[in-house]
């Protein structure tokens, strides 16, 4: 499809959704919304894709929410506000549970739903100027629907200042409580990412599709008798899969695995 807020590409098993609205410093808005969801659920069944980037471009990631946007909100009976927010959530979750793994590319200022993006992605890569904020409770509101992804990202601890406080904090605060996976200067971005990318589109497919998974379903559970079937489960299904059977081979016989043919 042509996409009016975005662009999207794919080039050496690698699609790049990049955010294109630098003149309202990517603040999103419906359409954003509804064709982000479009491109990550295509993206994820596209079986040419191995890894995806979600960029932007400008100086900007993404301010949050586009005002104009907001000020038609303002507007909405509670019916229709429910609706609107629970477009955002869906979004937000069809990023999350992506089959494929997905790194964010920060280059610049990320503000509040525009963390909601980058925390469900499952790697972030920022560069130092960077600056974020959780700036809704400035507005009388509450980051609600971003909140099970950046409460995963950054922890309870963190979550509990930065949402109640608004401060705006730098990529190395970001780095610190782990928001962000690595911080760089902004001439080394895109060598860190590919760097990233490299050793994503490098592995199994099929295994880097469970393994997302996995982190995603373990994080939390008690190690019970439940859980330790459950993962006894999963490496014996793994063991016995094409992929599976198929990178061990080829690490006996000192080869490189199918996969990267």
């Amino acid at each position: 499809m042509e996409y009016q807020t975005l662009t999207v590409g794919i080039i050496d098993k690698v699609a790049t959704v990049t955010l294109n609205r630098p003149d309202v410093r990517n603040a999103f808005n419906e359409h954003t919304i509804n064709e982000l969801s479009i491109a990550f659920h295509e993206l994820g069944r596209n079986e040419m894709v191995r890894a995806i980037v979600l960029a932007a471009n400008g100086p900007a990631f993404c301010a949050g929410a586009d005002l104009n946007w907001m000020k038609k909100m303002a507007a909405y009976s509670h019916e229709e506000n429910e609706a609107d927010a629970m477009q955002l959530a869906q979004m937000l979750r069809t990023i999350y549970l992506c089959p494929k793994p997905v790194v964010a590319k920060v280059q610049g200022d990320c503000y509040a739903g525009g963390m909601g993006l980058v925390a469900a992605c499952d790697i972030a890569v920022a560069v130092q100027e960077a600056n974020f904020c959780l700036s809704e409770v400035k507005l009388g509101l509450i980051p609600a629907t971003i909140s099970p992804y950046v409460i995963k990202a950054m922890g309870e601890n963190a979550a509990r200042r930065y949402f109640l406080t608004a401060e705006r904090f730098t990529a190395q605060e970001a780095h610190r409580i782990g928001f962000v996976h690595e911080v760089v200067a902004a001439e080394a971005l895109d060598a860190k990412v590919a760097e990233v990318l490299k050793a994503l589109v490098g592995n199994s497919p099929n295994a880097v599709r469970e393994a997302k998974v996995l982190v995603r379903d373990i994080a939390h559970r008690p190690v019970d008798d439940v859980l330790l079937a459950d993962t006894a489960l999963r490496i014996a299904h793994i063991r016995a899969s094409g992929e599976g059977r198929e990178g061990v081979q080829s690490f006996l016989e000192k080869r490189k695995p199918g996969w990267l043919n």
